[in-house]
């Protein structure tokens, strides 16, 4: 998550439990007070759903330092965005390259590649120039920078596509080259919206190219760790999300924690 979002977030939060202590003629509310962030998240949010609930006590407890008490209620997170079935790739690679301006063919195909083939998260993927990829003759990698930055290898044959997209671009953005505001908050979406395709054709999302990442990881049986590494997962038990969508993956947050344990020692 970019800084400005983050920001705004928190922003968001805090007003929330301000107008709860208002109401609640609290006075002013004390992020230190652990019991006040559950009541406002327990009583404060009855109309919001349980991921959303889990995310404004998150931000509240990373803001005043506080520990996950020992017993407080869990908030069932939100499911990730479903993976791309095979016949579903194949045809937003047909999308991708029907698309009539080379512009926007060019920047299609580079979220294929660098969503599907690398599993980079939106504003990972707006950031990516030319001089991010290294080529081989046998791997293509991408430098991802920013707080999560790591070194990930394209899968399968998102690899050639973004090796042939890369070529002679230099230290210009790959995905819509072209003078934008990177940091407009629908600045990705806007131009998935924005493709020709069948109205029943799949349509491209990078979610859910990330989710196919993920998966495709998760179904294969590549080590926990490795993957957090690939992804810029803080945390095992994030994986949750996506393992939920593939068959004999781990179904729940304690058996990630276990999986995770068994490969470290």
């Amino acid at each position: 998550m970019g800084v400005d979002r983050k920001v705004k977030r928190e922003r968001c939060v805090l007003q929330g439990l301000e107008r709860f202590c208002h109401l609640e003629g609290l006075g002013s509310p004390s992020l230190f007070a652990g019991e006040v962030t559950e009541a406002f998240v327990a009583h404060g949010l009855d109309d919001r759903a349980p991921s959303t609930k889990g995310t404004y006590r998150s931000v509240l407890r990373e803001l005043a330092g506080l520990p996950r008490p020992g017993r407080a209620p869990g908030y069932r997170g939100s499911m990730a965005a479903p993976p791309y079935s095979p016949s579903e790739r194949t045809e937003l690679s047909f999308v991708a390259r029907a698309q009539r301006k080379t512009w926007r063919r060019h920047s299609a195909l580079v979220l294929l590649a660098l969503g599907i083939g690398a599993g980079l998260r939106t504003s990972e993927i707006v950031a990516v120039t030319g001089a991010d990829v290294v080529c081989s003759r046998r791997a293509v990698l991408v430098r991802v920078g920013g707080t999560q930055a790591r070194e990930v290898p394209v899968r399968g044959s998102e690899a050639g596509v973004l090796r042939a997209l890369a070529s002679g671009a230099g230290s210009s953005y790959l995905f819509h080259p072209e003078q934008a505001d990177r940091r407009a908050a629908n600045f990705v979406n806007d131009f998935c919206a924005g493709l020709t395709a069948d109205p029943a054709a799949a349509r491209l999302s990078v979610g859910r190219c990330r989710s196919s990442y993920i998966c495709g990881h998760l179904a294969g049986g590549t080590e926990l760790s490795l993957l957090l590494g690939l992804t810029g997962i803080r945390e095992v038990e994030s994986l949750w999300r996506y393992a939920a969508h593939v068959e004999g993956a781990p179904a729940s947050k304690a058996a990630l924690r276990q999986m995770l344990r068994a490969e470290t020692t």
